[in-house]
């Protein structure tokens, strides 16, 4: 049975709290459901494993991929040919007989965790919500909606800017002409998917800080005064994330970031808000309270 149902029966039987065990056992249900979805979609990942690693997984590998053919786009209109993406000069090789076999096993794996991600996360919330109070839970309304809209926004962007960026960079990158890039195809989907994966954990950002606020750790005026020191903690994991040294890549990574810090700005400042209201709410409730018990 799910806990939010457990819970509400036992409120209409008149109260009385969950055993430890028995939050245990919802908690393994919850955790069951979850691993269900994720083994599902690392099948499915399996499956279609020649359409996602062709059209997906070495997309990004090939000069006709779509960031480079809008770049090229680009460099037209700014006459700057450099950007132009024509050519990614090294060559995808595998060095293990299993090396093929285990890595599509491996990444349908990371592929199921990353789709499966909304309905793990719903699992969990639905674990969480029945033992929060009506404000927290009203504070947190549409959290499942946005923590999952930014995870693939992040998504996105690391896929579409920041891997497209760091893999042509690193292939281009010869400290003599004579070398040629034989990349092993584990080195190359691993720095894939830690760059996707990396940006959808960095979009996070304005949920981190939305429970922060929440807890009243964080505040607005905080932030807005090491707003400068975060710009430059944000320029520090631009150049980590891109190892491109030109001025364009990093202007790519940067300006995301800076909006999503200035985000994260405005939701700690509505929650600052709301925690305040609610503050003077309860004082004004109290003095009305003690008010009325002295008139009596």
């Amino acid at each position: 049975m799910p806990l939010d149902q457990h819970w509400d029966e036992q409120e209409e039987e008149g109260g009385g709290e969950m055993t430890f065990i028995e939050h245990l056992e919802e908690l393994r249900w919850h955790i069951i459901r979850a691993l269900a979805a994720i083994i599902i979609f690392t099948v499915l990942a399996f499956v279609f494993k020649t359409e996602l690693w062709n059209g997906v997984i070495l997309a990004p590998s090939r000069p006709d991929f779509w960031t480079y053919r809008k770049l090229c786009e680009f460099a037209e209109v700014v006459s700057a040919p450099d950007l132009c993406v024509k050519k990614i000069d090294f060559i995808l090789i595998n060095r293990e007989m299993t090396g093929q076999f285990m890595m599509a096993i491996t990444y349908s794996f990371f592929i199921g965790l990353s789709l499966a991600f909304p309905y793990a996360f719903w699992e969990l919330w639905r674990f969480i919500r029945p033992g929060l109070r009506d404000v927290e839970v009203s504070a947190s309304r549409g959290a499942v909606f946005w923590v999952t809209f930014l995870f693939f926004c992040g998504v996105l962007f690391g896929y579409y800017v920041v891997s497209p960026l760091a893999i042509n960079f690193l292939a281009d990158f010869k400290i003599d002409e004579s070398i040629e890039n034989q990349v092993d195809i584990s080195s190359y989907v691993s720095l894939l998917v830690m760059m996707v994966l990396a940006c959808g954990l960095t979009f996070q950002l304005p949920m981190i800080i939305f429970v922060l606020s929440q807890v009243g750790v964080m505040t607005p005026k905080f932030m807005r005064e090491y707003r400068k020191h975060a710009f430059i903690v944000i320029l520090i994991i631009a150049a980590i994330i891109t190892p491109s040294p030109d001025i364009f890549s990093q202007l790519l990574v940067t300006a995301p970031l800076l909006l999503l810090y200035e985000i994260s700005i405005f939701v700690s400042a509505r929650v600052n808000n709301k925690r305040e209201k609610a503050r003077l709410a309860s004082e004004i409730a109290e003095e009305n309270e003690m008010r009325f018990r002295n008139n009596q």
